[in-house]
């Protein structure tokens, strides 16, 4: 095929790409449709309300269709052919989002558009109920000055709220409701305010149901936890208590401040409700806020007792340990304030008569309008159960930590509505008595799901990796035994992070799976998830899908939906129409779905849609939820009992992008074009299985092999430790990679953008450093030892460890399947290779998509090559260390060395060797070993020479190995042994120069071998033979075996030479402070050179200039004593005076004669300072015996002295002496 007819099919394929079809919900018996009237433009996205819908273009230009009430002379028609939206040509527009009769858009530039339904203030303008055309709304934050325009990013609509995500990863909001999360009591909001709530959080995504709002925010970095405090900061109670009972300790976090729950209730009934507020400042709210804002506790049954609402206000609706505390911004702090705020509201202040008329019923109910209280902190608990244990024994106290991470969480919730609960059911209202057992029932089941949920294993689990456990039921008194705190205890030893707090590089670049959903809005289905039914006015998390790993979240109008990495799908809310994907209950927790292997949502009103991976890579789409039924000829609902596959869907192509809303679902589908779509839906789809199945050997494998005891020694444990810290920061990057791809075929497509391909050394990366502590553990016999503790838990499970590790064989050893588990990222890596090859085929060769994927797919298959050979020199490793000493495995012993040869078959021997001695030439990666018997040596690598001898030599086979402080023949019995001995050693010596043995070999030259390491090289080495160097570390350059050139020579006691070697001068500095320049030979003295002494700021320091020989003065030399007074030039030996030579001292005499052994001896001449002069023999006791010659006033005369000494002569020679 030439070019021309490849560019025409690849102008075709894009024609293939996002095709939009359509069809009703309510049958799983569907036959989608091509959407009429379009015009065959790939659409990258597509919105739908209640009756209309948006596309948007791969150009950046937005369309309508269906119902459009707003536009002029269309209010009462059904366009069912999508027409252009005017107002948006030439703005670019990057997202689009429909609510049930509104729209929004957001630009390149970060400009949001609304149009359509606008009596809620949705569309952020005020006084105009429709707005005909997309119409630019101003987002600035009042915060700064002068005013900033705020980029934004995404939006969500719901049915009276809009939510933009913002560049800075802030929630701003618009419209009406308690869904906005914002506190004002004034609606609508027609300018967009920040939630404040949220504020300096990351948001990664917002969703709108009809009248709640879901976000999904990135955990915070465990350092930015900030402390909780002990008491609540609205209420003043206590967040935690504890009661001491016999030999136990009940601790109870169940603190819910009446100020963390909005309740509302109609006027009418006596009940003050959140939109009611409004009402009685005189403000008017939209008819659906005030009818679904409404929510009491009792509506047709007697008033609760006193007790009774004490329990219902006490629901925990606070966080576990979140970190993130409660609003600050509390409308009514106490109950005074509250009928403060009602006597604002009348002209006259509460009498009496008005003040009893209130019911303390509905005063608390009054109180209870804003969210909920800031959570207990793992310290606060840590330190009450400091305080119990000190009642209950030294048991606990031993304890107390784990006891604080592994406190039961139970659901207690009295809440919910006799009304709603019969609504619910389809059947009436119940009376008095089938209320209680309808309520006692719902308890027990929200009891059981809260019991099932936080079980103390999984909390122990959770704790031990460093993440905060939050669940979503408010708690009850938790009763933990001490034998069960010991029992959690032991284990916290070898407990490793097997979840990354954070991954660096990879959060910056790939989707965070470390998240939090968080909700708020109307709850009265339990759409929110937090255990009740109850709305909220400002954003709460939803505790018991923290550490779920989270990345997408879909609304509908009652439940909500919450993806994970794992593929799978948790779903709450309302189940009237078995929409949530099961049939169980409660519903107002989150439940996992009954469908697998889903990668996309999407949430209608009373449905929900579920994209999985197919078998074959092609996805497929399940249906769950209402179901149109026909009896009688007349029409009616039903619901599906579990999700249903829709045939008809997988056979329209390659299903990238699900949509619903309304009573329509929509899907965009991407037709397979030379295999490129179905190439990259393989990429992803064998990316998320791969994902699910690491996390399978993390959970199932490798956290209970971290709780085993016996595990050999402490290097053992620490390199199953680092395995295991590899292996999670591997497994973590899989799943975000998972994410990434699932995101990227929701867009454009587009080969360069793939993330293995922009970031690739980040991946290659990960895989080599997880290896190494594979190989590594592997070397240290890590499988073998595991393999005993392991085998009474692993033995059971052996058939699901060999599915893991795709074994097949029967009767294999459990080391050889743990062997194999965990070296499987290995061939994930061989399937990059593949499939990036075959992305590269559906380019022009020349092209840059071809090149650049050919190169990767390159570099994968390179890495695989290279691993797989550090696999097989970790196992030939261990099979050495099998065979060898085991006192010389423990000190050779080491993770990083690798066995290279050994002469074990006798292959190389030592020259002149004895008889009956033992030589065992072992090479490794980074050093020779010379085995004797018990004893070895080692010569590191870097500093060893190797070379051939000649034949003329007489050693044929002979190699000559050079090391600092020894010589060695090496005798091979063949040429080929010879051959091969120079080759390894040639080749591990300059490898371990390089500091490439580890890396792997991607990239232009690097796996390139020299047939020879460089002669002069830089290397470090501890001398331990020599005993001048004995102990003493040079850090230079080497010639042969030998410091050549410039370098550092360091002794213990603090010496340190500094300059060039052998052949130049240089410079030492001694412990003692002197310092020497000069020459040096065999690292001493030797040559012309300059020694100072004493201290070194003086300016005139003793001094020595001459000859040295062998570290010693010897020869003619120059010493100037500053101590003595003196200065001496003449001969040395040995460091003595020794011969012929002169004295000058600072009394002003001068010496000429002989010196023997540091001493004036022979015949000499003594001068004095005035001019005296003595002539004669010198002796050892410095006396002289000889002539004195006095030159003063112009004569002499001579004189016979007899043993007067030098000294006397000092202090004579000012006077004249007679003979």
């Amino acid at each position: 095929m030439d070019q021309q007819e490849r560019s025409s099919v690849e102008a075709e394929g894009a024609k293939e790409r996002g095709l939009v079809h359509i069809w009703q919900a309510g049958s799983c018996s569907v036959t989608p449709e091509r959407l009429p009237g379009w015009s065959g433009k790939t659409v990258l996205q597509a919105a739908l309300g209640i009756n209309h819908g948006l596309l948007l273009t791969e150009g950046g230009e937005v369309y309508s269709f269906g119902k459009l009430p707003w536009k002029v002379g269309l209010e009462e028609t059904c366009t069912k052919s999508p027409i252009l939206e005017n107002a948006l040509i030439g703005q670019h527009v990057t997202t689009v989002a429909a609510g049930s009769y509104h729209n929004g858009a957001v630009t390149e530039s970060g400009v949001v558009y609304m149009w359509g339904n606008n009596s809620a203030g949705q569309c952020a303008v005020a006084n105009q109920p429709y707005l005909q055309e997309p119409n630019p709304i101003s987002i600035s934050d009042s915060e700064t000055s002068p005013l900033v325009s705020v980029r934004i990013l995404q939006l969500a609509c719901g049915e009276e709220h809009t939510l933009a995500l913002s560049l800075s990863r802030e929630i701003w909001a618009w419209g009406s409701g308690c869904q906005l999360g914002l506190i004002t009591t004034t609606f609508p909001v027609t300018k967009p305010q920040k939630v404040e709530h949220l504020a300096g959080r990351v948001v990664l995504q917002v969703a709108c149901g009809a009248y709640h709002s879901l976000a999904l925010v990135q955990c915070l970095p465990a350092q930015d936890m900030k402390p909780i405090p002990e008491r609540c900061n609205h209420c003043s109670q206590l967040l935690i208590t504890m009661t001491d009972k016999e030999d136990h300790v009940i601790i109870s976090d169940s603190h819910c401040c009446p100020l963390g729950v909005a309740l509302a209730d109609s006027q009418a009934e006596n009940h003050v409700s959140c939109s009611s507020l409004e009402t009685l400042e005189g403000k008017s709210a939209t008819g659906s806020q005030s009818e679904d804002c409404q929510k009491t506790f009792v509506e047709d049954e007697p008033a609760a007792s006193e007790s009774e609402m004490t329990s219902v206000l006490s629901n925990n609706d606070g966080q576990e340990d979140s970190g993130i505390s409660s609003p600050g911004n509390v409308l009514f702090p106490d109950k005074k304030a509250v009928k403060e705020y009602l006597e604002n509201l009348s002209d006259d202040p509460l009498n009496d008569s008005q003040e009893k008329s209130i019911s303390p019923s509905q005063e608390e109910e009054l109180t209870a309008c804003l969210p909920g209280p800031p959570g207990v902190s793992t310290s606060a608990l840590n330190s009450l159960v400091v305080s119990c244990a000190s009642a209950v024994g030294v048991r606990v106290a031993a304890t107390y930590e784990a006891g604080a991470l592994s406190l039961k969480k139970v659901m207690n919730f009295y809440g919910t509505t006799p009304g709603e609960l019969g609504s619910q059911s389809g059947s009436p209202s119940p009376g008095p008595e089938g209320l209680k057992d309808t309520r006692e029932e719902q308890v027990k089941l929200e009891s059981m799901q809260g019991k099932k949920s936080s079980s103390l294993v999984d909390i122990r689990e959770e704790e031990s990796e460093g993440v905060s456990r939050r669940l979503s039921l408010p708690g009850l008194l938790s009763q933990v035994s001490p034998r069960l705190l010991r029992k959690v205890g032991r284990a916290k030893m070898r407990t490793v992070a097997l979840t990354p707090t954070y991954s660096g590089e990879a959060d910056a670049l790939l989707p965070s799976l470390r998240t939090e959903v968080w909700s708020w809005g109307k709850g009265k289905e339990g759409q929110l998830g937090h255990g009740d039914v109850l709305p909220r006015l400002q954003p709460l998390c939803v505790k018991s899908l923290d550490s779920k790993e989270v990345i997408q979240l879909s609304a509908g109008g009652h439940h909500s939906l919450a993806l994970t990495a794992k593929s799978q799908v948790y779903s709450w809310g309302s189940n009237t129409f078995g929409q949530l994907g099961h049939l169980n209950s409660p519903t107002t927790v989150p439940r996992l779905a009954k469908v697998l292997s889903v990668w996309s949502t999407a949430a209608g009103p009373d449905y929900s849609l579920f994209l999985v991976d197919g078998e074959d890579f092609q996805p497929g789409l399940y249906y769950s939820g209402r179901e149109e039924t026909r009896e009688n000829n007349s029409p009616g609902n039903n619901c599906t009992k579990s999700p249903t596959l829709l045939l008809a869907c997988s056979m329209l192509g390659y299903i990238s992008t699900v949509t619903a809303g309304g009573d329509n679902c929509l899907v965009l589908v991407d037709r397979n074009i030379m295999g490129y779509i179905a190439s990259l839906h393989e990429l992803a789809s064998t990316e998320r299985r791969f994902y699910c199945k690491l996390s399978e050997i993390k959970s199932r494998v490798l956290r209970p092999l971290l709780g085993l005891d016996n595990l050999g020694t402490a290097t053992t444990v620490q390199q199953l430790q680092d395995m295991a810290s590899r292996f999670s920061k591997l497994c973590y990057l899989i799943g975000q990679h998972g994410a990434s791809l699932s995101s990227f075929l929701h867009g454009i497509k587009e080969a360069k953008s793939l993330a293995i391909l922009k970031h690739s050394s980040l991946f290659l990366d990960s895989y080599t450093e997880y290896c190494t502590s594979v190989t590594n553990f592997l070397v240290m016999g890590g499988f073998m030892i595991l393999a005993k503790p392991a085998i009474d838990f692993l033995g059971k499970n052996q058939e699901l460890l060999q599915d893991l590790a795709e074994m097949k064989e029967e009767n294999i050893q459990l080391v050889d399947v743990l062997n194999t588990l965990f070296f499987l990222p290995v061939r994930q890596l061989h399937n990059y290779a593949r499939v990036l090859l075959k992305l590269a085929t559906c380019f022009e060769v020349t092209s840059p998509e071809y090149q650049k994927l050919q190169d990767s797919s390159s570099c994968c298959e390179t890495l695989v090559v290279h691993l797989n050979r550090k696999r097989k020199e970790a196992e030939y490793t261990l099979s050495f260390w099998k065979t060898f000493p085991g006192k010389m495995t423990d000190s050779l012993r080491r993770p990083d060395r690798r066995l290279i040869c050994e002469s074990s078959n006798r292959g190389l021997s030592l020259q002149h060797a004895g008889r009956f001695s033992v030589n065992w030439f072992i090479l490794f990666n980074d050093a020779l070993v010379h085995a004797q018997f018990s004893t070895h040596h080692i010569f590191p690598l870097s500093t060893l020479w190797v070379e051939a001898l000649s034949e003329e030599a007489g050693n044929v086979n002979g190699l000559k190995i050079t090391t600092p402080e020894e010589h060695f023949i090496l005798l091979s019995s063949t040429p080929q042994e010879k051959t091969k001995w120079l080759r390894a050693i040639s080749q591990a010596v300059d490898q371990a120069l390089r500091g490439t043995s580890d890396l792997p070999p991607y990239g232009s030259g690097g796996n390139i071998q020299r047939q020879e390491p460089p002669i002069s090289r830089s290397a470090k080495y501890t001398f331990y033979k020599d005993p001048r160097l004995k102990d003493a570390t040079y850090d230079g350059r080497w010639l042969s075996g030998k410091p050549h050139g410039r370098g550092i020579l360091r002794w213990a006691d603090g010496r340190i030479y500094s300059g060039m070697f052998r052949n130049d001068q240089g410079c030492c500095v001694y412990a003692t402070g002197e310092v020497y320049e000069g020459c040096f030979l065999d690292n001493m003295r030797h040559g012309h050179g300059l020694l100072r002494s004493g201290k070194l700021t003086s300016s005139s320091p003793s001094m020595f200039i001459g000859q040295w020989v062998m570290d010693k003065k010897t020869g003619y030399g120059v010493f100037d004593d500053i101590t003595r007074g003196e200065k001496y030039m003449g001969t040395w030996q040995d460091d003595l005076c020794q011969g012929n030579g002169v004295v000058v001292t600072q009394f002003g005499l001068y010496y000429e004669g002989a010196f023997s052994n540091n001493k004036m001896m022979g015949t000499g001449v003594l001068l004095s300072e005035d001019d005296t002069v003595y002539e004669g023999e010198f002796s050892d006791d410095w006396t002289l015996s000889g002539k004195v010659l006095w030159m003063g006033n112009h004569f002499w005369s001579e004189s016979r002295v007899m043993h007067l000494s030098v000294t006397e002569i000092k202090y004579q020679s000012h006077s004249k002496l007679a003979s």
